[in-house]
C-alpha cells in the first residue's frame, strides 16, 4: 500500500515513491555517466561490438544467479509479450550501445553529450503522440532549463563550440541512439505484469541474443580487440554492473514509479556528472560553468517537477 502523500509549500504533491524514483534516477544519471566516461577509456582497450556483447553475457550471468528462481516462476508470463521484450532489448540496450560506442570513434565529446541532451525531449514528444500526455508548461520550461544547463557544461560556456558543430556520422549515430533510447522508455509502461528484476532478465537475455550478429560481423571484419590489460578488463565489469544492471534496473523501476515523461527529464544529469568524473578520471579541468551547468540542469528538473500529479 502506497504511503499517503504529503503537500508541500508551493501546491506540489510529492510521495515516498517520487522521493523513491528521484534517488533511483539520480543514481541512474551517475551510472550512465561513468559509462561515458568508461566508453572513452576502452579505446585501445577492447573492441565496441566485443564490449557491448560481453556487458551483455556478464549481466545474464549475474541475473541467472540472483533471480533463478523468480525467473523461472514467472517465465510464462513473459512469453505472451516475446516480440515486445525483444524489440526493447534490441533498441534500447543493443542498438543504443552499440551506437553509443561507435559513435565514440568518430565524433567529439562535445558533440555526443550535446546530442545526448535531446533525449529527454524526444521522450517528451513521443509521450504526446503515443499516450497523448499533455506536455505542461512548466515541464517544457523545465526541459529547456536542463537543455541550457547541458549546453553549458558539455562546452564550457564558449559559444564558438555551439557555432562550429560539425555533424558527422558519429553526431548521428548518437542521434539515432537517443531515439531508440527514448522509445524503449515510451514501451517501459506497456511492459509484461512481472517483477521489475524478471523483466530486466528478459531484457538482457534479448540484447544479448541481439548482440551476437553484430559482434559477428566485428570479428569477420577483423576489428574485434579482447581486453588484454587490467584497466580494460576493469572496463569491462564496470560496464556489466554498473550502467548495465545497477543503472537499467533502477530507471526501469523510476518509470514505473513517475512515468516516463517525468523520468526521461533526469537523463540530462548524466553529461553533468559526466564533466564532474572526467575532472576526476581523465584529468580534464574543472571550472565554474561545470558547477553552473549543474545548478541550471537539477532546477530544470525541479521546475518541471512542480507541476501537480493529477495533470502529469
Amino acid at each position: 500500500m502506497n504511503r499517503p502523500e504529503t503537500v508541500l509549500p508551493g501546491g506540489a504533491m510529492r510521495s515516498a515513491r517520487a522521493r523513491q524514483a528521484y534517488t533511483l534516477l539520480l543514481l541512474t544519471a551517475i551510472m550512465w555517466a561513468g559509462n561515458s566516461i568508461a566508453a572513452r577509456l576502452a579505446v585501445g582497450e577492447i573492441s565496441p561490438m566485443l564490449l557491448t556483447f560481453m556487458r551483455w553475457i556478464f549481466a545474464c550471468a549475474t541475473l541467472a544467479v540472483i533471480a533463478g528462481r523468480q525467473i523461472r516462476e514467472e517465465w510464462r508470463l513473459i512469453v505472451p509479450a516475446w516480440k515486445l521484450v525483444v524489440l526493447m532489448g534490441a533498441c534500447g540496450y543493443t542498438a543504443f550501445n552499440a551506437l553509443y560506442y561507435t559513435a565514440g570513434a568518430y565524433t567529439t565529446a562535445v558533440n555526443l553529450t550535446v546530442i545526448q541532451g535531446a533525449t529527454p525531449v524526444v521522450v517528451l514528444i513521443g509521450g504526446l503522440l503515443i499516450y497523448g500526455t499533455p506536455v505542461r508548461a512548466l515541464q517544457a520550461l523545465g526541459v529547456v532549463v536542463t537543455i541550457i544547463g547541458v549546453g553549458l557544461a558539455t562546452t564550457h560556456g564558449d559559444l564558438d563550440v555551439i557555432k562550429n558543430l560539425d555533424f558527422n556520422r558519429g553526431d548521428v549515430f548518437v542521434f539515432i541512439a537517443c531515439v531508440l533510447y527514448a522509445g524503449y522508455a515510451l514501451a517501459i509502461p506497456k511492459r509484461p505484469k512481472v517483477s521489475g528484476l524478471v523483466f530486466f532478465s528478459a531484457l538482457a537475455a534479448a540484447a544479448c541474443l541481439t548482440s551476437v550478429p553484430l559482434v559477428v560481423a566485428e570479428a569477420v571484419a577483423g576489428r574485434t580487440q579482447w581486453p588484454s590489460t587490467p584497466l580494460g578488463f576493469a572496463v569491462l565489469l564496470f560496464v556489466a554492473w554498473g550502467p548495465t544492471l545497477v543503472a537499467q534496473m533502477s530507471f526501469l523501476r523510476a518509470v514505473e514509479l513517475i512515468g516516463p515523461g517525468r523520468a526521461g527529464v533526469f537523463m540530462n544529469c548524466t553529461p553533468v556528472f559526466a564533466a564532474f568524473m572526467a575532472v576526476f578520471f581523465l584529468g580534464e579541468p574543472y571550472r565554474v560553468t561545470d558547477a553552473l551547468a549543474l545548478a541550471l540542469v537539477l532546477g530544470g528538473i525541479y521546475i518541471a517537477e512542480r507541476v501537480p500529479r493529477g495533470r502529469q
